[in-house]
């Protein structure tokens, strides 16, 4: 069997493998790890290897599907998590060199649901320090160095889940847990050609992980396809006594999962989009023509943005104060975060609540337009990854004003970005499908079925 052959199929795939006898869990360990620690460190990808937990776990799943205890597709099957999710034994540096030493005894629900799923840790995966909250401004902006994508190693990975892309994507793993307040699920995912799910907050338990943004952080899958995607959701979501938010789970109105389906095209974000990026979205809605019905829409006229920007900086203000107050932040990486996050101190609570009644309205508004439809659809990102060694400015528009980041992550809706082809320099390119609070499991029949008329999942860098 080709290393690729291992290194680029998707979970299911492996799964099968498994249980074939064509290769076991601990054959997959020691080939994860050992891409790891060449091509993974090169793409600056990796903060700390796990090799011995990784073996120890591989050898029980081995024991276990050999006695006939199967748990289910992730069973036997290789990840990285993010380096912000407590696993004991093991730093937790949140990306952050003030943090390069810090331990937790106690563990992540998320990595200890995946445990209970059979699934094997093999690595604790770069990212922006502090998950961006700092406000960096440019790729060097990691204790590991600026994160490198897996197409093109002088182009950034993404952020702020910048090791859980290039991870996934250059075949150092078959899947990898990011999160993401307001891109950082969908930003790395885009970059390097990869599905990412980014879930409703709440939806997944964020106990034991870095608190950045009480009301907007969340946590989700980064793989290959919609289908692992959807196999990493099912083993970790749902409720929490750690986690208050995940407390409050309902159901949504069930939708046939099977096309035809509605479709919402949010035109505004093509306006400043790369001719690239543009011609693989138009490429796209045409495959959607063939499962449903294409409309286009505008989104209810809110400030999305600004009132997202002020929740999140004046919640990740809170939650650092003492480490900004304290001068700890010197010792960050960027020299935009060393000074970040002052003016979050500053920001009145009239403003503070003025975003959060936009957000109850807001929601409002964007949910009786998702009533209508299956998903609301546009390009992930109107352009592809900057160059590793650009500010942000000279390369893109930062705020990103037609997107549907903005209104999905202040009213906490779930979202999946899927490949959709390659865009300038042969960078790949992404489409978002965002759905209705809660309706995780019918965005992804969505995007499987996209999946299933289209390649661009199955594409991959050649290492």
């Amino acid at each position: 069997m080709s290393d690729d052959a291992i290194s680029f199929s998707p979970v299911a795939e492996l799964g099968r493998m498994i249980r074939a006898g064509a290769v076991s869990p601990t054959e997959l360990a020691e080939h994860f790890v050992t891409r790891l620690d060449t091509i993974g460190q090169r793409l600056n990808a990796v903060v700390t290897l796990t090799p011995e937990l990784a073996l120890a776990q591989a050898a029980m799943a081995e024991e276990e599907l050999a006695a006939g205890v199967d748990r289910g597709p992730l069973h036997g099957i290789p990840y990285g998590a993010k380096d912000l999710l407590a696993v004991p034994g093991y730093p937790t540096t949140w990306g952050a060199a003030p943090f390069a030493e810090q331990r937790f005894e106690f563990e992540s629900t998320v990595t200890a649901r995946l445990r209970e799923a059979g699934a094997v840790l093999v690595a604790k995966l770069a990212m922006v320090e502090l998950a961006g909250g700092f406000g960096y401004e440019q790729p060097n902006a990691a204790l590991t160095g600026p994160g490198r994508n897996a197409w093109d190693e002088q182009s950034w990975s993404g952020g702020s889940s910048s090791g859980s892309g290039a991870a996934v994507a250059s075949g150092c793993v078959p899947f990898a847990i990011g999160t993401e307040t307001w891109g950082s699920i969908h930003c790395p995912s885009a970059f390097n050609g990869l599905t990412g799910l980014r879930p409703t907050y709440g939806r997944i338990s964020r106990h034991g992980a870095m608190a950045l943004s009480w009301t907007m952080d969340k946590i989700g899958p980064m793989a290959r396809t919609a289908e692992d995607c959807a196999a990493v959701y099912a083993a970790i979501a749902g409720p929490d006594q750690g986690d208050p938010a995940t407390l409050l789970q309902r159901d949504v109105p069930t939708r046939d999962a099977r096309p035809p389906f509605t479709i919402g095209v949010c035109r505004a974000a093509f306006k400043e989009a790369q001719p690239e990026v543009v011609a693989n979205a138009e490429a796209s809605i045409e495959v959607l023509r063939t499962l449903g019905t294409v409309d286009d829409v505008d989104l209810p006229d809110f400030p999305w943005d600004p009132a997202a920007s002020t929740v999140v900086i004046a919640e990740a203000a809170s939650a650092f104060e003492e480490f900004i107050v304290d001068g700890n932040a010197a010792g960050l990486t960027a020299p935009e975060d060393r000074v970040g996050l002052h003016h979050g101190l500053t920001i009145p609570a009239v403003d503070y609540i003025r975003a959060l009644r936009i957000r109850r309205a807001g929601g409002r508004a964007i949910d009786a337009l998702l009533a209508r439809y299956d998903v609301l659809v546009a390009p992930t990102y109107p352009h592809v990854a900057s160059p590793i060694d650009q500010s942000f400015a000279t390369y893109f528009d930062r705020e990103q004003r037609h997107n549907l980041g903005g209104v999905g992550n202040l009213c906490g809706l779930p979202s999946i970005t899927v490949p959709n082809g390659f865009g300038e320099r042969g960078l790949p390119t992404g489409l978002e499908l965002l759905g209705r609070a809660y309706g995780e499991e019918h965005l992804l029949a969505v995007a499987r079925a996209v999946q299933n008329v289209t390649e661009w999942h199955k594409k991959h860098p050649t290492y």
